[in-house]
């Protein structure tokens, strides 16, 4: 089983990549028990993070649109030209509309991402 912080980053991560998740459908992706899932949410909520949940046969945990993650923390320059290299080389590609998907996908991560310290072409990460 993963850390606490870790683990609730991976929540937050699931939450966003889904609408609804049933309870025990997250609780085993985490590999942990129903109880444990249950305190990682209230942490997100104490984080400020909303998260609803709901009983029942179709119950389950949802974030509420427009809950964002953290930025993105890359910590050296080689990290940052491997991404960069990596959806270039996706925009190359030639698959229809994977340009402007590429593209997307990169001001995404250029608008979340951040460098502890200071330097040529990083942004803070305080937001």
């Amino acid at each position: 089983m993963a850390n606490t912080s870790s683990r609730t980053l991976k929540l937050l991560s699931l939450l966003q990549t889904h609408r609804h998740w049933p309870g025990l459908e997250l609780a085993d992706r985490l590999g942990v028990s129903e109880r444990t899932l249950r305190r990682d949410v209230d942490r997100l909520r104490e984080l400020g993070y909303p998260v609803s949940a709901a009983r029942g046969t179709d119950g389950g945990y949802q974030l509420a649109p427009g809950a964002v993650l953290p930025p993105l923390l890359l910590l050296d320059d080689e990290e940052a030209v491997a991404l960069a290299v990596g959806i270039g080389d996706a925009a190359q590609s030639g698959i229809a509309g994977m340009e402007d998907a590429a593209l997307r996908a990169l001001t995404k991560v250029v608008r979340g991402s951040c460098r502890p310290g200071s330097g040529p072409g990083w942004t803070p990460c305080a937001r």
